[in-house]
């Protein structure tokens, strides 16, 4: 086969590749979603402990990911010192542990589809914080594009047909510690040159997040455990449900490894509306009208942001190929000059 069919052969594959990737994150980020909530409602399996769900997550997160860092050495771990940990670790660290305590809690109050919708808000979070911290330039025109998201998931709140109070402030405060998360991973992390894969972060992460959530659970829920004694831990149901969450972990090194970010939040989207079309039609939880209006337009703005980015990537990415390619032509022209002074001495040598 020619070059020409070689070419064709190793882009189709490369875009079969990433849409497994793309499909497997999606599938796995579903299952969790939809595993937690069955774990946590009161009206199926039951279990309303989501620091008790969330230590499990953790413990398991960690032991795997110390085997794969240190015993089957699959992924390098990060050189990093106690102090460094300390300052920069822990504090992000300490907003996972609040982020996926909170988060957990809102699938006890909240339907799947609602919280989704919920979710529409981080970019809202990201760059609102981004901008307070220095990370972000303000620009009134993706501020605009933030209040349009934020319109849309007011109306799709106001549709609502089983609103609870406290279950919006929970999802609402999970947001906002995970974006705080995000922002702070940045400003941490970036500026010391210290980046994190999913499992390197697991491997630091979880286990100060468990230390931050024994002390709630110590007094939150372990007595009420400790009380009803005819709680049995279901292996099966736990384990599978561990395995799970430590998986999306796994497909999000994949996929933001393979491909990148940007694509992973455009998945996001579609992930989204699959979890809604599924709450709706099969966990029959109720979508009205104005809940589907008031997402479509928040759908909309998280569209515009991700294309936004998108273009504002390609034209660093641009510029940076431009000053590349002046450097190389400098370079080129450095040497050119070189050689001809080289032959300049030469000649007047002879």
């Amino acid at each position: 086969m020619g070059k020409g069919g070689a070419l064709s052969e190793g882009v189709v594959k490369k875009i079969v590749l990433s849409y497994t990737y793309v499909s497997t994150w999606i599938f796995l980020s579903f299952m969790v979603i939809v595993y937690n909530k069955y774990i946590l409602d009161r009206k199926m399996y039951n279990w309303p402990y989501p620091i008790s769900l969330t230590m499990i997550h953790m413990s398991f997160c960690s032991s795997l990911a110390y085997l794969l860092v240190r015993v089957f050495k699959a992924v390098d771990p990060v050189t990093m010192s106690w102090d460094l940990y300390l300052k920069y670790v822990v504090p992000i660290g300490l907003l996972y542990a609040l982020s996926l305590w909170l988060s957990k809690s809102a699938y006890i109050y909240l339907s799947v589809s609602f919280i989704q919708m919920l979710k529409a808000l981080m970019p809202v979070a990201v760059y609102t914080l981004g901008v307070l911290f220095k990370k972000e330039g303000f620009k009134s025109e993706t501020m605009a594009n933030m209040i349009s998201i934020s319109i849309g998931v007011g109306i799709a709140a106001y549709g609502e047909a089983k609103f609870d109070s406290w279950g919006v402030i929970l999802q609402l405060g999970a947001v906002a510690f995970e974006a705080t998360r995000l922002v702070m991973i940045q400003i941490l992390l970036t500026s010391k040159g210290i980046t994190l894969n999913p499992i390197t972060s697991l491997y630091y992460v979880a286990p100060c997040c468990l230390v931050f959530l024994f002390v709630p659970w110590v007094f939150v829920e372990f007595p009420i455990l400790r009380e009803n004694s005819s709680f049995r831990f279901d292996y099966v149901i736990f384990g599978t449900n561990s395995m799970c969450a430590f998986a999306l972990n796994l497909a999000v090194f994949l996929l933001v490894g393979k491909t990148s970010a940007l694509t992973m939040n455009v998945a996001g989207v579609v992930k989204d509306w699959l979890l809604i079309a599924f709450s709706w039609s099969v966990i029959k939880d109720t979508v009205t009208a104005i809940n589907l209006f008031g997402y479509a337009l928040a759908f909309l703005g998280v569209a515009y942001y991700n294309h936004s980015k998108l273009q504002a990537l390609k034209a660093k990415d641009s510029q940076k190929k431009a000053q590349m390619a002046d450097e190389e032509a400098g370079r080129l022209l450095e040497e050119k000059e070189a050689e001809n002074n080289g032959v300049r001495k030469n000649d007047a040598h002879n």
